[in-house]
């Protein structure tokens, strides 16, 4: 049996602390994990969302883990020295290290990064490599695996790495069950760029465009296309458009594009060529070349991945 505990320092991420308490302490899960949680005061830990969680165990539960999850805290500069001792007494014992979110910061602390590559959410990344240099911070990524010690990127980030210690332990086949019970994506990448460097801003002038562009992606839209749609010069839309997406009109067409790849891949039975085609990829060539740039997967992988075949 595999033991997990999630280590809740105090005024601890609620979303955090859920998320390893849904995959491995699942009802589902009780034939392959054994999941608690852990604090330096056993008792009612306050979260930083306004109300506690009850803990029954104390620091000793990490002398037994296999895996540790560190989930997110605040204030993020002070997970206090016990908490500390007792992540790198684990470690040093050869338990398996995770942390959710701004968890980086007490694995980090702990001085168990050093040295390593990690991640963060996407805001707090330049403050983790300012309080660490001995870090080696990537912040367009989900999830970090270094073996022993993985990060993940923020909030919903830590379900794809928890998701992939589940792939790690017991193979995709199990891990795609348990996303099915998640209603989650099967399997994002490590690789894969987090979601919100992508900034979705509200509506602007070019809304229509946008939402036109979706209905005809199938098309070889250009940026001469989507202008002239908007009614304006190639370059004023241009510029426009990236101040109200964040992205280049073609960097955001694209976007929409593997969407509609994925979607077709888990909702239909079309040949990766019918899908290449529907979402405006034009050959199954095209979609395998853009699945592995911004998903780091094929097509066929994907849709196995998705259905847990």
């Amino acid at each position: 049996m595999h033991r997990v505990v999630a280590l809740a320092v105090e005024s601890v991420v609620a979303f955090d602390l859920a998320i390893p308490a849904q995959i491995f302490g699942h009802p589902d899960e009780r034939d392959r994990y054994l999941f608690s949680v852990c604090a330096e005061r056993p008792g009612v830990v306050p979260t930083s969302t306004g109300f506690g969680v009850e803990v029954t165990h104390g620091l000793e539960a990490l002398e037994q883990a296999d895996t540790v999850v560190v989930p997110g805290f605040h204030p993020k500069d002070r997970p206090g020295e016990a908490n500390l001792e007792a992540l790198r007494r684990a470690h040093a014992r050869g338990a398996r290290v995770a942390s959710v979110c701004i968890g980086a910061f007490g694995l980090a602390a702990a001085g168990l990064l050093d040295g390593l590559v990690a991640t963060t959410h996407w805001e707090h990344a330049g403050e983790l490599a300012a309080m660490f240099p001995s870090v080696r911070v990537n912040p367009d990524v989900l999830y970090v695996d270094e073996g022993r010690v993985l990060t993940s990127a923020g909030l919903s980030a830590g379900i794809d790495l928890c998701l992939h210690m589940v792939r790690r332990d017991h193979g995709q086949v199990v891990a795609a069950q348990v996303a099915r019970r998640m209603v989650v994506a099967g399997h994002r990448t490590g690789g894969q760029t987090q979601y919100a460097q992508r900034p979705v801003l509200p509506d602007g002038g070019l809304s229509s465009t946008r939402e036109w562009a979706i209905t005809e992606m199938q098309r070889p839209l250009t940026v001469t296309h989507l202008a002239r749609h908007a009614g304006l010069p190639v370059r004023t839309f241009a510029r426009q458009f990236h101040d109200e997406t964040g992205l280049s009109p073609m960097r955001w067409l694209t976007a929409q594009r593997v969407r509609e790849a994925q979607r077709l891949l888990e909702a239909t039975t079309l040949s990766v060529d019918d899908v290449a085609l529907h979402s405006g990829f034009g050959t199954g060539t095209s979609l395998r070349l853009h699945l592995a740039r911004e998903l780091g997967t094929t097509p066929t992988a994907y849709r196995q991945d998705v259905r847990g075949a």
